[in-house]
C-alpha cells in the first residue's frame, strides 16, 4: 500500500510511467496552452476511474483511444488543488497499459509558473517565465499524479515566440522554426523522475560552456559573470562520482534565473536552477552548486516516497555536499559549514516552536501543505543524524562505502525512512557487524519522530569559528562604550566570507546592540556596502534586532531586488516586528507582491499579513 497524504490521485490503482508534453507559450495571456498524453498502467483489477491532481488548470477535454471521456473537477482545496475525476468507458484489469490525452491550459492563478514582464529581467526587453514544481506544484503545470512515489520519463515540445529560447529539465533533442515569429524546442528525459522535477524556462537565454558536460545559461547581460562564478562545477561532479556512482544525467547545466526565483537552487535534472544572489563576484557562495549537484544522486536518483520523508532527499544531499567541500577545502571547512547549519537549525526550531510536530525529522503531513513545513529541519537535522551515524559505525572508512551502496541499492526508486533503515542495518551486519550493537543504541525514536533539536549534539571542528566568536564577544563587552579604538578593519581582514557570516550570527544571538556599536561595526567593517548576499542578510538582521532605523531603506532595497525566501521571509518578519517598521513591511510587500514568485508571495503573506 503506497501512502502519500498530499495527493488526490488513486496511486494504489494506477501508475503513470511517461508523459508527452506539448506546450504553446502565450506571454500575452500568461498561459501555457497544452496537450499532455499520460501513459499509465493499472495496478489492480476493475479500474474504471482515474483521479489526477490539478490546481487552477482549465481542462478542455479528456480522451482515451480517440473516445471522449466524462470528467469533472472537484471543489478547490486551498492546499492541494482540485482532484480531476475521469471516468473510463470500461473496467480495466491489472497490468493494462493505456493512454489518456488531456487538452488543457494553465491559468494566471497557477502556482508553478511565474510570468515576468520585461522590466523584471536583466535585459528589460523580453518577457520570461520559469517553473517551480517542488513540492506539489507540478499539478498547476500539468494534470498528473503529483507524488514523488512514482517516477516517469517525458518528452516535450515547447513552442515559443522568437527570439526566445526554451530550456527544460531534460536533454534538448531538436528545434525547428515554425515561421519567422515562432520556434519549437524539443526535449526528452529518459531517466525516470518524480513529477516535481519537471521544469521549464523560457526567455532571452544564451549559454556559455564551463565544462565537458556543463553550460551556464542566463540572459546575455550576466552570462560572463555567471560563467566565471561557476567555473569549478566539473570538480564538484567528479568528486560526487568518486564518492558515489557515475553521473547518470548526460549533462549538468546551470540556469541563472531572474531575481524573483524563491530558492537558492533547484535540482532539476540536466538543468539546475540557481538564484542570481550567488553571483558574489568572488565564488564564495558556489557551495549551493555543490548541494544541487549532490541531488543528482540524493533526491533525483534516490527519492523520498512522500514529503514526510523529505529528509532522505535533503539531509543526504547536505551530507554529500559537505563531503565534496571537505575534499576540496579540507575537513575543517566542511565542519565549519556544519556549524553554520546548526545555527540555522536552532533558529528555525525557535521560529516554529520546539514542540511543533513539523520540526520532527519525519513529520506527519496529513492535511498539511508541504510548503508550510519548509525549514532547515530536513536539511540540517537530517545531516546531523547521518553525521552521528557515521561516527557510531566507525567513521568515514565504514560510512563512505555505505553511501555508495545506498545509491546502488535505491537508484531509480522512491523510498521511506523504514526502507533506508533496513538497508543501513543490512549493510552494517554484512560489512562491520561489530558495530550493530552501537547502531541499536542510537536514539531512533527521538531522532526520527521527536520535535525540536536533535537528541545528540555533534562535536565539530571549531578552529575556524573560534576567531569569529572571540571577536563577537569583544564587541558584546564593548556595548556600553562610546569610543571603539580597540577595533579596526584588520579585525576581519583575513576572515573568509563564511567567518564573517558566523561573526554576525554570533552578534545576533546577543541582546540588541546599542546604536553606537552598530555604527562602529559599519565604520570599521563596511557591512552596509557589502555585495555578498549572505553577509548582507545577516548584517541587516543584526540591525533590525536593534531597531536601527537607518537600516530600513537597505532592507527594503534588498527584499525588493531579489525574492529568495531564505532572505526575504526573515527580513520581512523582523522588519514587521520593529516599533516603526511594521507598516513599512506591509506596504513594501503589498507594492511588490507581483515581483515575488507565487510560492514566496503566499508564504510572506502568511508571515506578516495573517
Amino acid at each position: 500500500m503506497i501512502y502519500d497524504p498530499n495527493t488526490f490521485s488513486n496511486i494504489n490503482e494506477v501508475k503513470t510511467t511517461h508523459l508527452d508534453l506539448n506546450f504553446i507559450v502565450d506571454f500575452e495571456r500568461k498561459i501555457l496552452d497544452a496537450v499532455v498524453t499520460l501513459k499509465l498502467v493499472t495496478l489492480v483489477d476493475n479500474v474504471n476511474e482515474i483521479i489526477l491532481d490539478t490546481r487552477y488548470l482549465n481542462i478542455k477535454s479528456v480522451s482515451c483511444c480517440g473516445a471522449q471521456l466524462k470528467h469533472n473537477l472537484a471543489d478547490l482545496n486551498e492546499s492541494f488543488g482540485s482532484a480531476l475525476h475521469i471516468q473510463l468507458n470500461d473496467k480495466l484489469s491489472v497490468n493494462t497499459e493505456f493512454d489518456l490525452v488531456i487538452n488543457y491550459c494553465t491559468s494566471e492563478q497557477g502556482t508553478a509558473v511565474q510570468w515576468l514582464e520585461p522590466i523584471q529581467t536583466s535585459g528589460k526587453k523580453h518577457p520570461y517565465l520559469f517553473t517551480q514544481c517542488q513540492a506539489i506544484h507540478a499539478r498547476s503545470l500539468v494534470p498528473c499524479q503529483d507524488t514523488p512515489a512514482f517516477k516517469l520519463s517525458y518528452h516535450a515540445s515547447v513552442q515559443v515566440p522568437q527570439p526566445l529560447r526554451a530550456l527544460m529539465s531534460a536533454v534538448e533533442v531538436g528545434e525547428e522554426n515554425v515561421d519567422n515569429n515562432t520556434k519549437i524546442y524539443k526535449f526528452e528525459q529518459t531517466v525516470k523522475i518524480p513529477s516535481y522535477l519537471i521544469a521549464l524556462a523560457v526567455g532571452n537565454l544564451v549559454g556559455k560552456k564551463i565544462g565537458p558536460r556543463s553550460t551556464v545559461w542566463t540572459e546575455p547581460e550576466v552570462v560572463d559573470s555567471a560563467a566565471w562564478e561557476f567555473v569549478d562545477t566539473e570538480k564538484f561532479i567528479e568528486i560526487g562520482e568518486k564518492l558515489l556512482t557515475p553521473y547518470e544525467w548526460k549533462k549538468y547545466d546551470l540556469l541563472v534565473l531572474p531575481a524573483s526565483f524563491p530558492y537558492g537552487g533547484m535540482e532539476n535534472p540536466c538543468l539546475t536552477f540557481v538564484t542570481p544572489t550567488l553571483l558574489a563576484g568572488d565564488r564564495s557562495l558556489v557551495d549551493v552548486v555543490a548541494h544541487e549537484i549532490s541531488h543528482s544522486w540524493m533526491g533525483n536518483l534516490v527519492t523520498t516516497l512522500n514529503w514526510e520523508h523529505f529528509w532522505l532527499n535533503e539531509g543526504w544531499t547536505v551530507f554529500i555536499e559537505r563531503k565534496i567541500m571537505g575534499r576540496l577545502h579540507g575537513e575543517a571547512a566542511a565542519e565549519f559549514d556544519a556549524i553554520i547549519g546548526w545555527r540555522a537549525l536552532e533558529q528555525d526550531i525557535k521560529l516554529f516552536g520546539e514542540n511543533n510536530v513539523l520540526t520532527a525529522l519525519t513529520p506527519k503531513l496529513k492535511d498539511v501543505d508541504p510548503d508550510d513545513s519548509f525549514s532547515s529541519v530536513p536539511y540540517e537535522k537530517g545531516f546531523n543524524f547521518l553525521y552521528h551515524i557515521q561516527k557510531v559505525i566507525g567513521g568515514s572508512q565504514n560510512f563512505e562505502p555505505y553511501m555508495k551502496a545506498h545509491v546502488q541499492e535505491f537508484a531509480g526508486k522512491s523510498i521511506t525512512t523504514d526502507d533506508w533503515k533496513r538497508f543501513l542495518y543490512s549493510f552494517v551486519e554484512k560489512n562491520c557487524p561489530e558495530k550493530k550493537t552501537d547502531l541499536d543504541n542510537i536514539q531512533w525514536d527521538a531522532w526520527l519522530h521527536s520535535p525540536g533539536m536533535p537528541p545528540v549534539k555533534n562535536e565539530f571542528d571549531h578552529t575556524l569559528a573560534k576567531a569569529c566568536h572571540e571577536l563577537a564577544e569583544r564587541w558584546n563587552r564593548a556595548r556600553d562604550n562610546q569610543v571603539f579604538d580597540e577595533f579596526s578593519p584588520d579585525d576581519i581582514k583575513n576572515f573568509t566570507p563564511g567567518q564573517k557570516m558566523v561573526f554576525l550570527e554570533r552578534l545576533f544571538e546577543f541582546s540588541p546592540l546599542p546604536f553606537p556599536v552598530i555604527e562602529a561595526l559599519n565604520k570599521f567593517y563596511s557591512f552596509m556596502d557589502v555585495r555578498n548576499s549572505e553577509i548582507r542578510f545577516r548584517w541587516q538582521l543584526v540591525c533590525l534586532k536593534s531597531e536601527y532605523e537607518p537600516i530600513f531603506p537597505y532592507v527594503v532595497k534588498f527584499v525588493t531586488e531579489q525574492g529568495r525566501m531564505k532572505y526575504v521571509r526573515p527580513l520581512y518578519r523582523l522588519l514587521n516586528q520593529t516599533k516603526n517598521g511594521s507598516e513599512l513591511a506591509k506596504k513594501t510587500f503589498r507594492e511588490n507582491r507581483s515581483f515575488y514568485h507565487p510560492i514566496a508571495a503566499a508564504m510572506i503573506e502568511k508571515d506578516i499579513l495573517k
